[in-house]
């Protein structure tokens, strides 16, 4: 009987492709029972009739073929599949029976051949090399004669692959190992042997972090094919905005500079001084200068002085209260009729980062001896602008007292939310490593490493909260009965826009194909790496609250109240990664909603 040479693994190859190809025709011919099996007439008439029903008669017909072929099919791949299992069983028989003095003879042997070299070069002849087991450890080296090298060992977390062991004169260069930095791939056979493949680069560890790169082909020596380059790690996503929030004060800022009272005749007081800015984390804008008041008994017009600014806060703290508005005082002692208009409140300040806006100034009080209905209070300020990172905004400033019939002033409206902090962009994709180089005579250059896919830029921070309306004035009890209706309260603050998203990291660039050798090609250029996609932008805050409206001296006679401030606008989103395909925008955040009336 003769020798039968059998592989097992290419029977078990061969049955999973044959089951592969009974399914592919069994789907077709599944879809083709429908229109073949009943097929419709052309026509009303006998002779479409009777065409009809013969090819649906084949039809039918070859679907019964057809289930018949696929029962032997089915019959044949499962014998095939046995006997690979069977062949596979028997060739671990054999080898677990060989005997053990015979692999004691083989080892004897082989130590006594790589005993010379291995006592004057630390190499043996013949062996592969032992793969590397510590983390980012070197490959061995093959033999000198024969022998394929090691493989290199992956590096712990943003530690760099082993390298792959070298081959000797025949034989493939070990694998690199992955890691946070590809290793490149053992060099092939000085005569005979491809290189190895370089190990791929490691992903990002750190939010927003660059992919590594990927570890280089080894090249081949006289024949050979160069190794392939390691593909190279994903960028890192970028990291989420989170907007700092408020700190407990440690502090406050000087205040500004009050007004001077102009009582020399025209009636016009001076304007408050900015309060200082706050420097040290936590410490309070100072307060605005209070404004002058303006005083006559015979001008024609009188106007309290403005209010100062409040200063901006350091990192974390509110900006200063505005200044109050100088009070416009006038007695009529038989000299020309007199407007007096109360001063404004001075604006709040700017909070510092993430810390809220300061509160509007009160509005200055117009008052006339005796009452008359042309003193009117002044306006609120407006609340301070939160500070960068969704500080909320500074309430509105309560409306100057008046004594005439629209008397009392409005209240202040409401500070502007700070804008939410950004998302963090995504880190760029790693390079893919550079194919080896083919054998010098014969062997064609390793393909370059994918490049790797940048990270997804990071969600803005949501915006700032706007702040509420000032409160209207209050008319004033020496105010004549038709005089009586209170201020209109202030309208609430715009929320704070959306931070924007971050960008899409860009994708890594393909490495480059080895060089061929005399007779061969070059390696092919390796695919460069995805862009990744944008962050989306931050959702915009919610609109303060209207401020309500002042009491008047009749029930009923109340001020109407303010109007609820609008919803911040939604951040803008990111713009995605250059890359072989490039990444998306992020979409934009979703505007705020707006505030209440009470």
């Amino acid at each position: 009987m003769s020798f039968v040479t059998v592989a097992p693994e290419v029977v078990a190859s061969a049955a999973s492709d044959l089951a592969g190809i009974g399914s592919a025709i069994g789907a077709a011919n599944a879809a083709a029972a429908a229109p073949t099996t009943t097929v419709a007439a052309a026509g009303a008439d006998e002779v479409s009739a009777a065409v009809a029903a013969l090819f649906g008669a084949h039809g039918r017909a070859y679907q019964t073929l057809s289930t018949q072929a696929a029962a032997f099919h089915e019959q044949f791949v499962r014998a095939l599949t046995a006997g690979a299992g069977a062949y596979a069983s028997a060739e671990a028989a054999n080898a677990s029976a060989l005997p053990g003095p015979l692999q004691t003879l083989e080892g004897a042997v082989l130590d006594l051949i790589n005993a010379p070299t291995l006592t004057l070069l630390g190499r043996p002849l013949i062996a592969n090399g032992a793969d590397a087991t510590t983390p980012g450890g070197n490959g061995g080296a093959g033999g000198i004669l024969f022998g394929n090298g090691g493989a290199g060992a992956p590096g712990a977390p943003g530690q760099a692959g082993g390298n792959g062991g070298a081959a000797g004169w025949i034989g493939n260069g070990g694998a690199g190992g992955n890691g946070g930095a590809g290793a490149a791939g053992g060099a092939g056979g000085w005569l005979i042997g491809d290189g190895g493949i370089g190990g791929a680069g490691g992903a990002a560890t750190i939010t927003g972090g660059n992919g590594a790169n990927g570890g280089p082909g080894g090249n081949a020596g006289l024949f050979g094919h160069g190794g392939a380059g390691g593909p190279g790690g994903a960028g890192g996503p970028g990291a989420a905005g989170v907007n700092p929030g408020k700190v407990d004060p440690t502090g406050k800022a000087g205040p500004g500079v009050p007004g001077d009272t102009n009582g020399d005749g025209d009636g016009l007081g001076g304007p408050g001084g900015q309060g200082g800015a706050g420097t040290a984390i936590g410490e309070i804008g100072g307060d605005g200068g209070a404004g002058g008041d303006g005083l006559s008994h015979d001008a024609p017009t009188v106007t309290g002085g403005t209010g100062g600014q409040g200063g901006q806060g350091g990192p974390g703290a509110p900006g200063g209260t505005g200044g109050a508005g100088g009070n416009a005082e006038y007695a009529n002692l038989g000299g020309a009729t007199s407007n007096l208009t109360g001063g404004t409140g001075g604006q709040g300040g700017t909070g510092g980062v993430g810390g809220p806006g300061g509160t509007g100034g009160q509005g200055g009080s117009g008052i006339m001896f005796p009452p008359s209905s042309s003193a009117v209070g002044g306006t609120g300020g407006t609340g301070g602008t939160g500070g960068f990172g969704g500080g909320p905004g500074g309430s509105g400033g309560t409306g100057g007292a008046g004594t005439s019939s629209v008397g009392p002033g409005p209240g202040g409206s409401g500070g502007v939310g700070g804008v939410g902090v950004p998302g963090g962009d995504g880190g760029a994709g790693g390079n893919g490593g550079a194919g080896g180089r083919g054998g010098l005579l014969f062997g064609n250059g390793g393909t370059g490493g994918t490049g790797g896919a940048g990270g997804t830029g990071g969600v803005g921070a949501t915006g700032g909260e706007g702040g509420f309306g000032g409160d209207g004035g209050a008319a004033d009890l020496s105010a004549p009965p038709h005089a009586s209706t209170g201020g209109r309260g202030g309208n609430g603050g715009t929320g704070g826009a959306g931070g924007t998203g971050g960008s899409g990291g860009t994708g890594g660039n393909g490495g480059a194909g080895g060089a061929g050798g005399l007779f061969g090609q070059a390696g092919t250029t390796g695919a460069g790496g995805n862009g990744g996609t944008g962050g989306s932008g931050g959702n915009g805050g919610t609109g303060g609250g209207g401020g309500f409206g002042g009491s008047g001296l009749i029930t009923g006679q109340n001020g109407a109240s303010g109007g609820g401030g609008a919803g911040g606008a939604g951040g803008l989103g990111g713009h995605g990664g250059a890359g072989s395909i490039p990444g998306a925008d992020g979409e934009q955040g979703l505007p705020g909603s707006p505030g209440l009336s009470p």
